[in-house]
C-alpha cells in the first residue's frame, strides 16, 4: 500500500513530494500561501516568522546576524549600508541612508560619513579638494553656516563642513575638488579664513588641525601603470626630502607619527610604491593610497594664513609636475636646491623663504593663525 503524505495546514493529502518548512509538509498551495524564501539564505519560512519585510524577508538567524531595522523609520538595512550620526559614537542607532540624508539636510555641519558626489570646479586635469580643521570656537552650525555662504556666493557649491572627531571644539571644512588657478581666483580663500579668524577660530595654533590636500589619480595617467610610476615617484621625493618637507609642513615629528606617517626609505621608486601597497599602513601616512580615486597629502599643519595655504597648493602642484615630467632617475637625482630653484609661484617662494627652504634667502613673516 502507497503512502500518502498530509498537508499539516490543510490536511490534503499531497501528490508528490511535499514542500518541507523545518519538519513540516506542506502542500504547493500552502507554501504559496503561507511561506517565503529568506533573501539572504534562501531557507524556507513562513511568513508569520518573517524577520525582514515584504521586500526583504529574512530567517531570523540572518537578521540577526547581518541586518538591522533603521532607527528612524523601521527599513531593513544591511549591516554595510548603515549609517550613523556623529553623535552616535557607540553606533547603536543605526540609520537607513534616506533617513542619515534628511537628519543632515538642514544642518551646516554634516556627520563625518557624509560624502556627496564630487563638483568639479575648474578646467582639469589636476583637482586639488582641501579638507582644513579648525577649532576652538565651537561645533557651531552658525558658525559653519557664515563660513559656507562666503565660499558658496558665486552661486555654486563649492565647500562644505563636517564633524571631525579629532578636533576638540571645531569642524572640518571640504571643498569639492577645483584646479590650483580656480583655488587662486575664484575661491574667496581670504574672505573665509578671515571669517573663522574673527569668529575666533585657530588651525596651526590649535595643535589639533590638519591641512589634507586630495589630488584626483587620474591626472597621473590614463592607465593604473601609468598612474602608480607617477605615484612611486611622489612617494620617493617625499621620503628623500623628509627633513625639508617636514619644516615645511610645520608638523612635529611627534605629529607626523601619529597622523602623517612615512613609508620609510627605499633606494628606488617602485621599491618603495611596493613597499607601500603590502604595508598595513592605513589612511594616517604622509601620503595615503588607501582611496580609489585620489591620493591623499596629510603630512601638511592646519592654517588660517592665505599665503601658507595657497603656497601648500603650489608645492604639490609642482611635486605632482616633477613626478609626472621626470624619470625615475632624474628624481633620484634631483636635489631639493635643485627643486626648490624651480618654484616660481610667488606665494610658493614667499613661504619657502620664511621656511628658511629657498636658498638660504629668509625674509621677515607674519605668524600662523
Amino acid at each position: 500500500m502507497t503512502e500518502h503524505t498530509t498537508c499539516c495546514r490543510c490536511g490534503q493529502i499531497i501528490p508528490g513530494t511535499p514542500v518541507m518548512v523545518g519538519d513540516d509538509s506542506l502542500c504547493e498551495r500552502c507554501a504559496e500561501e503561507e511561506t517565503m524564501l529568506c533573501s539572504r539564505c534562501g531557507e524556507r519560512i513562513y511568513r508569520d516568522d518573517n524577520a525582514g519585510d515584504e521586500d526583504t524577508p529574512l530567517c531570523q538567524s540572518c537578521y540577526e546576524n547581518h541586518y538591522y531595522r533603521c532607527d528612524r523609520c523601521g527599513r531593513i538595512i544591511y549591516d554595510g549600508d548603515a549609517y550613523y550620526a556623529s553623535d552616535d559614537e557607540d553606533q547603536n542607532y543605526p540609520l537607513c541612508h534616506d533617513c542619515y540624508s534628511s537628519r543632515n539636510c538642514d544642518r551646516a555641519i554634516q556627520d563625518y560619513y557624509y560624502k556627496p558626489e564630487p563638483l568639479f570646479r575648474g578646467d582639469g586635469p589636476r583637482y586639488f579638494g582641501v579638507e582644513l580643521e579648525i577649532d576652538g570656537a565651537g561645533e557651531d552650525n552658525s558658525s559653519a553656516r557664515e563660513v559656507m555662504e562666503i565660499a558658496n556666493s558665486n552661486g555654486l557649491e563649492n565647500l562644505y563642513c563636517k564633524h571631525d572627531g579629532s578636533l576638540d571644539d571645531g569642524f572640518e571644512m571640504v571643498t569639492h575638488p577645483m584646479t590650483l588657478d580656480y583655488h587662486r581666483k575664484e575661491m574667496p580663500w581670504k574672505k573665509i579664513l578671515h571669517c573663522a579668524v574673527d569668529m575666533g577660530y585657530t588651525s596651526h595654533q590649535a595643535g589639533t588641525c590638519g591641512l589634507h590636500v586630495h589630488v584626483n589619480r587620474d591626472a597621473f595617467g590614463d592607465t593604473e601603470r601609468a598612474q602608480d610610476a607617477v605615484i612611486a615617484r611622489i612617494l620617493f621625493f617625499f621620503e628623500k626630502n623628509w627633513e625639508e618637507l617636514l619644516k615645511f609642513s610645520r608638523r612635529t615629528q611627534r605629529q607626523l607619527d601619529h597622523w602623517a606617517a612615512r613609508y620609510g626609505y627605499k633606494d628606488h621608486p617602485k621599491e618603495l610604491l611596493d613597499h607601500a601597497k603590502k604595508g598595513h599602513a592605513g589612511r594616517y601616512t604622509s601620503v595615503n593610497l588607501t582611496n580609489a580615486d585620489t591620493i591623499e597629502f596629510r603630512i601638511f599643519r592646519g592654517t588660517l594664513k592665505y599665503n601658507t595655504l595657497i603656497a601648500t597648493l603650489q608645492l604639490l602642484d609642482r611635486i605632482c609636475d616633477v613626478a609626472l615630467f621626470l624619470s625615475d632617475d632624474e628624481i633620484k637625482a634631483m636635489s631639493w636646491t635643485t627643486f626648490v630653484s624651480g618654484c616660481t609661484a610667488p606665494e610658493l617662494v614667499q613661504y619657502l623663504k620664511e621656511r628658511r627652504l629657498y636658498v638660504n634667502d629668509p625674509v621677515e613673516s607674519e605668524g600662523e593663525v
